[in-house]
């Protein structure tokens, strides 16, 4: 069995050549961007880290339009599917992706911004440094190996200013909270084509977070059982 989920369909359009097209994408985007726009600040450079199809990066960038965009993914071929979003879309504050790994090092010094989407794989290329406001991770954390989350910590932990936030989305287990039976079939089919992937604890990330010197200061309830974890580094 394959270790890479396949959430992907052909995408259409002009810049049709190695675009992917994620269905989960446009039910999520907009319950998302409600949170992005009470933790991120007005304006300022937003790292996207494993931005899978590109779909979120120009949609968040389309509304949130004075915010600079920067994503990225670790896989060759997302990095085609979010450029062919990019040129079909036009627009001035969505930047050229580049080829990152959170697991690896980080070559940036500081960030504004980090937005993290469905990120797996290796590898990074350099970013200039440039002065970044807050991070988001959307559905990379159960899609990946704990190592994966582990260096987006840390990253996030050299490239952010104080007060600035980490944002995570996805499917989460938490000891108080009855896991819906949706999440525990999906739980074990990411185990069966991984045994490193999985839903994570809560508990677990947020032992993590306070590792690297973040804390946890929202937790917001989302659609079809996910939720959106804010930590903010001290």
């Amino acid at each position: 069995m394959t270790d890479r989920p396949a959430p992907w369909e052909p995408g259409s359009g002009p810049a049709a050549a190695g675009k992917r097209h994620a269905p989960a994408t446009e039910r999520n985007r907009d319950a998302i961007l409600a949170v992005l726009r009470d933790e991120l600040p007005s304006s300022g450079l937003v790292l996207e880290v494993a931005s899978g199809s590109g779909q979120h990066v120009v949609h968040f960038a389309a509304t949130l339009p004075a915010l600079d965009w920067q994503p990225s993914d670790p896989d060759p071929a997302a990095l085609v599917s979010i450029e062919s979003w990019r040129q079909e879309v036009g627009l001035p504050n969505v930047r050229p992706p580049l080829r990152l790994d959170a697991s690896a090092d980080w070559p940036m010094e500081r960030a504004d911004a980090i937005l993290c989407v469905n990120m797996q794989s290796n590898s990074c290329e350099e970013v200039k440094s440039i002065g970044y406001v807050g991070c988001l991770c959307i559905n990379m954390v159960h899609i990946s190996k704990w190592a994966a989350t582990q260096g987006l910590f840390r990253g996030c932990a050299n490239l952010l200013p104080s007060g600035a936030p980490l944002i995570l989305y996805g499917p989460y287990i938490e000891a108080d909270v009855q896991t819906a039976p949706s999440n525990l079939a999906f739980d074990r089919s990411l185990k069966e084509r991984n045994p490193e992937w999985g839903l994570r604890d809560v508990a677990d990330v947020d032992a993590l977070a306070s590792e690297h010197g973040f804390q946890r200061t929202r937790r917001v309830e989302m659609p079809a059982n996910n939720l959106t974890l804010i930590y903010r580094k001290a």
